[in-house]
């Protein structure tokens, strides 16, 4: 059994982890696991992600696993400065590589996902109404003209009005929508055959995991 650390950015990704990646890839072989990036004082908040906090962090626990990779969201990267997702994991690996000896590069695979989490979730929006408190058919074809408009959910695009967390806010104006206790509900809801069949970066990403337990 390959024991792979899943580096995440924040809860709701660890918990997207715990809840729908675990179980499916112990059918292949691999035991995954989250850990939520750490901040510069040592605690465990997520968040803030920089090519060099990361590549710090995954150094750290290099040694304890046998493969790491990592689910941080291209949109927020703090120092992205015009980078795309295979710069931005290319950067990162190289400086994992700076800070620890011997690095792998088989065993080391950093995922950024376009352009968040949330983008996942409208693979199937219809799975919103796990939010019963504002789930309501004005909500529902809002969340559908959304979808309507990209080519794949993670093509959902990037700023600070248009982003997928930013738009299911706007969609519940109430507030109903917690993305952390929500959004690893609904994810599973979707489940992982239909967010890979609308997901082809995220589908690549879970091809190459699962290979890993081959």
């Amino acid at each position: 059994m390959i024991r792979v650390c899943i580096v995440c950015e924040g809860v709701t990704e660890m918990e997207f982890v715990k809840s729908c990646l675990m179980p499916h890839l112990l059918d292949h072989g691999v035991l995954a696991y989250p850990s939520i990036v750490q901040a510069p004082s040592g605690r465990h908040r997520g968040g803030r992600v920089t090519v060099e906090r990361l590549a710090r962090f995954i150094s750290h626990e290099y040694h304890a696993a046998d493969r790491l990779t990592t689910l941080v969201d291209f949109y927020g990267f703090q120092d992205a400065n015009g980078r795309t997702r295979q710069e931005l994991e290319q950067d990162i690996f190289d400086g994992v590589v700076k800070h620890a000896a011997g690095v792998d590069r088989r065993f080391v695979r950093p995922y950024v996902q376009m352009h968040e989490f949330e983008g996942l979730l409208f693979s199937d929006v219809e799975q919103f109404q796990c939010v019963l408190d504002g789930w309501d058919a004005g909500v529902r074809q809002t969340l559908i003209g959304i979808r309507s408009q990209f080519p794949t959910p993670e093509d959902i695009n990037n700023s600070r009005q248009t982003a997928p967390s930013k738009r299911i806010l706007a969609a519940f104006p109430d507030g109903s929508y917690n993305k952390t206790e929500h959004g690893p509900v609904i994810a599973d809801a979707i489940g992982l055959a239909t967010i890979r069949q609308e997901c082809p970066q995220f589908d690549s990403w879970m091809i190459m995991l699962e290979g890993w337990g081959a």
